[in-house]
């Protein structure tokens, strides 16, 4: 497996190059790693049919790749301009476009990528504010639409003088890098997954009742009614709770 680290920020030995460096120091051979530092490829958007070489470089380094290690620092609120560029200039190759504009994943399909941000911003307000969210938002449309699977977020707070990484976030860095020495390829099965959460509150559901029935504690006017609105509201609200904290929700601390 091969791990591919792309930093987007502006110095080249920054807290996001520690980071990011941490995690791969936690990977582990026959498995290999390789860093691009956005800076040193002068990219530009493909013109039509003429592509960009540099791009071309680029493309076949995250090919090639297993996992990317998406760091960038946020920069006013937002993920840091460099990787934002690179984004919107890989837009092209990243998603296969249908006739009308709609993007599907295409090659990179059911790659995993795990990203990583930091900012000035304390740690108090941004846990409050969220100002690292749009960050990791940005990362998550790209890659979503690309169809690649997300496995982390890492987030590093109040970096304004930062010299070298608290050790908690040190630790934290590399328990994620050896993590990846055992990520396992697998399809994105969120539908599936849906699907089997639905069945599964229909079937407890349908026990819970009946048992209410059984023992009398309910009257039985209007059971299938009342066991259909209930399954449907309960999954509803229960899929919006696992929406929420499962991509709604960023780490901020």
């Amino acid at each position: 497996m091969k791990i591919l680290g792309i930093l987007g920020s502006h110095r080249s030995d920054g807290v996001t190059k520690m980071m990011m460096d941490t995690v791969l120091s936690g990977v582990q051979a026959p498995n290999t790693t390789e860093t691009v530092y956005l800076e040193d490829f002068p990219f530009k958007p493909d013109q039509g049919d003429q592509k960009d070489p540099v791009l071309d470089q680029l493309e076949k380094k995250m090919l090639e790749s297993d996992v990317w290690i998406i760091a960038a620092p946020t920069y006013w609120g937002g993920l840091a301009g460099k990787m934002k560029d690179f984004f919107d200039c890989m837009r092209q190759r990243l998603v296969r476009f249908d006739h009308d504009g709609g993007t599907h994943p295409d090659r990179f399909k059911d790659k995993h990528y795990l990203s990583i941000t930091d900012c000035y911003t304390g740690a108090f307000e941004n846990w409050v504010t969220g100002v690292t969210d749009q960050s990791f938002r940005t990362i998550d449309k790209v890659m979503s639409a690309a169809g690649v699977i997300k496995i982390h977020e890492l987030v590093l707070t109040n970096t304004w003088g930062m010299k070298e990484l608290p050790e908690n976030k040190k630790q934290a860095c590399l328990k994620w890098g050896h993590r990846l020495n055992s990520v396992k390829k697998r399809d994105d099965s969120t539908l599936k997954r849906y699907i089997e959460l639905f069945f599964m509150v229909a079937v407890m559901a349908l026990l819970t009742m009946g048992i209410q029935v059984g023992l009398r504690l309910v009257s039985t006017a209007d059971f299938w009614w009342r066991y259909a609105s209930f399954v449907v509201i309960f999954y509803v609200l229960l899929g919006c709770i696992l929406h929420f904290f499962t991509v709604v929700k960023h780490r901020r601390c």
